[in-house]
């Protein structure tokens, strides 16, 4: 049995549960992933499952891994897969002035890559940029006009002469080992794209800005590694710092990022790899440091800017955008909540009961599967919870606070919504911030993205970005 047959994986290859993974019915179910389902292991299978990891070793623990890594049960041990070494990748970096963070990145650098190139996307002072470039001995790409970053990248990007390609932006600064631990991903052949944690840089003077970013910057997709793609549990990666096959970004159309997208462009090229076939990965064991925006103004800007471009998205990847995915019986639950009705609690009370026993009748290979069955329902009901949170919070704000002027049971929904989500994310996090100073950071960056979603609809005559998905797709394994 040759490599090439074990679903392109390499012998050795490693994966292990996630962590949110539960193992039931003495090994024989998997229940996790993304979205939630359960696996029944036949017992070839089970056999290559020990202590929580799969070794490909023939063809069916490759089919195994695969499958594991397929439905987000499982990811790759970064530590356990081949190094690669990295005079096989180069490092991309846009740049419009930023003179004293471009220096600071490039002395973070790790020894012994390929090369570096800096594009210079019309910089207003180019001889301080040459400068810095000059004393690292990268190269320098100039940019006469200014095209955005995705422009700048791609510039970049046709200068690199090697394997792997690293994207970084010049506010941030890469943590010692990243690069190594990243490259190893590369070991699974369909991986086309790969990102680290995106932290935040220590600041000598911290204000309650940069703590609240510190504990959840909308860069920072949290500790749990995971697959990447549309609809699941993490949907996209930021290009504040990415590394992926150079020929398969030249085999996209159009090749690497869009040069047209200034907002957004990272999410799209990542749902566009997926598309075509490729996989993207999240590892939080590898990061990097980013400079967080200090100045309300600035901070708040970013975080509209951001919200823009959830229009652009749901016209290149229409039914990929939505604020919100919910099945037909959590639309159901939702609405009776919000209509705060006699009726609402009976009727939330049995479209529960209701779903428990259609999922225990799904489940005829589980022991226990009523409990099981209880316990997904449970998953699922709070997950529409904190869909119908940020609906009102975030997403629907405007329409919330509209509503809020002539309706009572709008109002106490809107209020409770916005305590109970900075109240959890408070207790999540457990931020460098008093509770109050938390709740109102939280509340004007939901406002601000918010703010952005609505004015990209607004601006592009649609609201496809505003309007909820509800799935009625069944997945089974």
């Amino acid at each position: 049995m040759t490599a090439a047959s074990w679903q392109g994986l390499p012998a050795g290859f490693t994966v292990r549960l996630g962590r949110h993974t539960r193992v039931a019915d003495d090994g024989a179910v998997l229940v996790g992933g993304s979205p939630t389902r359960v696996a029944r292991l036949k017992p070839p299978a089970r056999a290559h499952l020990r202590a929580g990891e799969v070794v490909v070793r023939d063809a069916t623990s490759a089919a195994l891994a695969e499958h594991l890594m397929a439905t987000g049960l499982a990811d790759p041990v970064a530590s356990a897969l081949p190094p690669v070494g990295l005079d096989r990748l180069t490092v991309v970096i846009p740049v419009k002035d930023r003179p004293a963070q471009l220096r600071r990145l490039l002395a973070s650098l790790p020894k012994g890559l390929a090369g570096t190139v800096v594009v210079d996307d019309g910089s207003a002072a180019p001889q301080a940029v040459a400068r810095i470039v000059g004393d690292h001995e990268a190269t320098l790409v100039v940019r006469a006009v200014s095209g955005g970053p995705a422009a700048a990248r791609n510039d970049g990007l046709r200068r690199v002469q090697t394997e792997f390609v690293a994207f970084v932006d010049s506010d941030a600064a890469v943590d010692p080992g990243c690069f190594e631990t990243l490259l190893r991903h590369f070991a699974d052949p369909r991986l086309a794209l790969v990102a680290p944690r995106v932290l935040g840089l220590d600041s000598a003077a911290p204000n309650w800005i940069t703590r609240y970013e510190n504990a959840r910057s909308s860069l920072d997709l949290g500790r749990d590694a995971g697959s990447v793609r549309p609809r699941s549990r993490i949907t996209w990666l930021s290009s504040t710092c990415v590394l992926a096959r150079v020929d398969v970004l030249r085999s996209l159309d159009p090749e690497g990022f869009d040069d047209s997208m200034h907002v957004a462009e990272d999410v799209d090229l990542v749902w566009r790899l997926v598309d075509a076939g490729h996989r993207a990965r999240f590892d939080p064991t590898a990061s990097v440091r980013h400079e967080h925006r200090t100045e309300l103004r600035r901070w708040l800007g970013r975080k509209f800017f951001y919200g823009t471009g959830a229009d652009a998205l749901a016209r290149r990847h229409p039914g990929d955008v939505a604020p919100v995915v919910l099945p037909p019986w959590g639309a159901l639950v939702l609405g009776a909540a919000l209509a705060q009705r006699r009726w609402s609690l009976p009727l939330i009370a049995v479209t529960v009961a209701v779903v428990t026993a259609r999922i225990a009748r799904r489940l005829p290979h589980v022991r226990a599967a009523r409990r099981l069955a209880t316990r997904l329902t449970g998953f699922g009901l709070s997950a529409v919870a904190a869909q119908g949170v940020a609906l009102l919070v975030r997403h629907w704000w405007p329409l919330a606070a509209v509503g809020s002027l002539f309706s009572r049971r709008v109002r106490r929904a809107a209020a409770v919504a916005a305590i109970a989500d900075a109240a959890w994310e408070y207790a999540r996090l457990r931020p460098g911030l008093d509770p109050l100073r938390f709740a109102l950071a939280r509340r004007l960056d939901d406002a601000a993205y918010g703010a952005g979603v609505w004015w990209g609809a607004l601006r592009g005559r649609s609201i496809r970005a505003l309007l909820p998905a509800i799935t009625t797709r069944q997945r089974r394994s």
